[in-house]
């Protein structure tokens, strides 16, 4: 549907978590996808794009915060499909927008900032005639978005035991499980803190309630969009490491908790994990500069 996404370079890379051999890692290069697109938000995103083409839409409206990397995937998207594009973002409109916000806008996004009283319930201005447009879940949470990233599993061999992903509205996650086989189990590390209403949302999304799956909560950070030093100075031994840049809102918790978990025994002997990179590294532009390596 979309011909600038390269997805010829995603890849599989092996990498050396593991201080038992017996124990193998790959990481699913999602991020190699697109610098705007990036990971799995295009994934989440294909099918309600389609649904809106097929309704004959002429845009999308959906949500998401300042730093938001589902909000810039859906403006670019949309650019590229030639929709029109609402972003609902949670909170007042600050005197400089974040980098994201202005990308968002560069690809044609309208943003309309709302109080967070009214972004919990999700309120549209009257003022937009919603019938003109498709509207989309934060985060792409819903059933299409859970469909859309069950094709993530497409771009690598299917010999795995575990897959393991970090989880914010756990579509993505939903999606890896309605996907894997009965013998197959997936690992989701929530970003946020105490976010147990997490499981409930997941179980929405899956198809066959008997798939094996577990939802870790120990590895927030201090809450979504938040970090402590120890989770910078993992992040970039990681990329010293193995080359993989990750971020600090989801993948470098994702990266931290299996390492962690490996050195645990979490994971029984000769385990084969599967890391998925959902992308999202633009979130790091929020850091103080110099934070990171890469």
């Amino acid at each position: 549907m979309i011909s600038h996404l390269a997805f010829d370079k995603i890849s599989v890379d092996t990498i050396s978590l593991a201080t038992n051999n017996e124990i193998s890692v790959d990481v699913l290069r999602l991020d190699k996808l697109n610098p705007v697109i990036s990971g799995n938000k295009w994934f989440k995103l294909r099918y309600y794009l389609e649904e809106a083409g097929a309704q004959n839409k002429k845009g999308i409206i959906t949500f998401g915060g300042a730093w938001s990397n589902h909000i810039i995937a859906t403006a670019a998207s949309c650019h590229m499909l030639g929709l029109r594009s609402i972003g609902i973002i949670r909170g007042e409109e600050s005197r400089q927008l974040s980098p994201t916000l202005v990308h968002a806008k560069e690809w044609g996004m309208n943003l309309i900032f709302s109080s967070r009283t009214a972004y919990q319930s999700k309120e549209i201005p009257a003022a937009i005639q919603t019938g003109d447009y498709y509207i989309i879940n934060e985060g792409g949470y819903g059933i299409a978005g859970a469909k859309g990233a069950s094709t993530i599993l497409e771009y690598c061999h299917n010999n795995y035991t575990h897959y393991c992903c970090a989880a914010g509205t756990g579509t993505m996650m939903a999606g890896l499980i309605n996907h894997s086989s009965a013998d197959q189990k997936t690992i989701g590390i929530s970003v946020m803190k105490n976010n147990t209403a997490l499981e409930e949302m997941i179980q929405k999304l899956i198809t066959d309630k008997n798939k094996s799956w577990k939802l870790i909560h120990d590895y927030p950070f201090g809450g979504y969009a938040k970090h402590q030093p120890a989770l910078l100075e993992f992040m970039n031994e990681f990329y010293r490491q193995t080359g993989i840049p990750s971020d600090f809102v989801y993948t470098g918790k994702l990266f931290y908790a299996v390492s962690d978990l490996i050195k645990k025994n979490y994971f029984p002997s000769g385990s084969r994990l599967l890391l998925i990179h959902s992308g999202g590294l633009q979130g790091n532009d929020s850091l103080p500069r110099g934070s990171l390596i890469f």
